[in-house]
């Protein structure tokens, strides 16, 4: 009897001691607000700022269609339902216009607003615990010296247990780490490092997330999905059978083009786009370091023969020249005097996946947003059926250096056109 008594005892205390460490991780205190900036918004800091926010792709995330820079109200679609980003203009009712630098700080390292709620981690604060005092102190000038936009925050979409935002105390202790602050260091690798972990967050999209959202750290970069495109393996970039070198990186992530691999589509795209602000050094950096985590080829997924393999590239040849090879065949005018990549080369045709060289099929590419940026595409969702993008996709897929059919090619067109409308 006394046994069990002490057991409960040991229970029930257990129990009192983790609702009260969960309560201090969940209630955060709120920071007074400011009647301005309490930095010194120098020029040369400002310009900081700038490179800052571009390597961080803020303006990518915290600007809705159509919406003012940095004002938010872009919807990001996870599996737990619609999150609207928030206004980062100096906006003093909507924004974080009263908002010290203390504030920032908080809001970017641990995922805290102003006024003491949790942040959702669909805001990569996970990442920016990596980021110096410095870069976050120019980043807060940059931001507060953008043009102040009014727009209240959107009510996210989610269902009534994740809208509990103290329950997100439990997924921090999970997944939030202080990271150590960077060593300066000359090393391109080290400043690529400190990019891409940091700054530009690249395995939040690069990497597979578990159950509740957090990034499987085994899983380092062997790639994940984002809007039903795929983010591929970054540590595969070297060994896979049309393999990446540095230029082509610096110059992928720079324009959104590499002449040997293909143009950045997707949820990609906008980022090259915002990238082209930064210096080269960085891009080269970044490069630098992705290079250094290569790993081993990982064989994809074999498919069962397809009975009618010949009968599908036939057709799939067919969809080709009516549709396609205008712009893609040998001899036309995007090939010889723009310089693209031949759809044998393109990435997204010898992926292991299917996922990109469809969406691209479905969604086009945009016109871009900067005037030099000349790589187009319209959508053809409305004009072939699915029949017609599987036979496409098997018939270029056969001419790569990657000939494997894909497996279960027909169930992934069918959900990517249901899931992506």
């Amino acid at each position: 009897m006394k046994k069990k008594r002490k057991l409960v005892v040991a229970v029930v205390a257990a129990l009192v001691i983790g609702a009260g460490v969960l309560f201090a991780l969940a209630i955060k205190p709120s920071i007074d607000p400011v009647a301005k900036p309490n930095v010194a918004l120098t020029p040369t800091l400002i310009a900081q700022g700038a490179r800052v926010v571009a390597l961080g792709d803020c303006v990518v995330c915290h600007t809705a269609p159509d919406g003012a820079d940095y004002a938010g109200g872009l919807p990001l679609k996870t599996p737990f339902g619609i999150i609207y980003t928030t206004n980062i203009t100096p906006d003093r009712a909507t924004g974080i216009g009263t908002w010290s630098l203390e504030a920032f700080r908080r809001a970017m390292r641990q995922g805290v607003s102003r006024d003491g709620h949790l942040l959702y981690p669909a805001f990569p604060y996970i990442h920016y615990t990596k980021v110096t005092d410095h870069d976050i102190e120019a980043a807060y000038a940059f931001l507060m010296t953008r043009p102040a936009a009014y727009a209240p925050a959107r009510t996210n979409e989610l269902p009534l247990p994740l809208r509990f935002r103290p329950s997100l105390a439990f997924w921090n202790l999970l997944y939030l780490r202080e990271g150590a602050q960077p060593a300066a260091s000359d090393s391109p690798v080290d400043r690529g490092k400190y990019l891409v972990e940091g700054l530009g967050h690249c395995s939040s999209c690069h990497t597979m997330m578990g159950v509740i959202g957090g990034e499987k750290r085994r899983e380092y970069m062997q790639g994940g999905v984002v809007d039903q495109w795929s983010a591929p393996a970054l540590d595969q970039l070297a060994a896979s059978p049309h393999p990446w070198v540095a230029q082509q990186i610096a110059d992928y992530l720079s324009t959104g083009l590499a002449g040997e691999h293909g143009a950045a589509a997707g949820p990609m795209r906008p980022v090259t786009e915002n990238l082209r602000r930064v210096p080269r050094e960085d891009v080269e950096a970044i490069a630098a370091y992705l290079l250094s985590l290569q790993q081993p080829w990982r064989a994809p997924q074999s498919s069962a023969a397809l009975s009618d393999l010949a009968q599908r590239i036939d057709r799939g040849k067919q969809v080709f020249a009516g549709a396609c090879a205008e712009c893609h065949d040998d001899g036309s005018p995007m090939r010889d005097a723009m310089g693209r990549p031949a759809l044998t080369m393109s990435s997204a045709v010898m992926s292991p996946s299917p996922r990109n060289f469809v969406m691209t099929v479905h969604k086009g590419l945009a016109w871009p947003a900067q005037p030099d940026h000349t790589v187009y595409m319209p959508p053809f969702a409305d004009v072939l059926t699915d029949q017609q993008i599987a036979d496409l996709a098997t018939y270029v897929r056969s001419t790569s250096a990657q000939p494997t059919p894909w497996p279960d090619l027909d169930k992934h067109v069918a959900e990517l056109r249901e899931k992506s409308p």
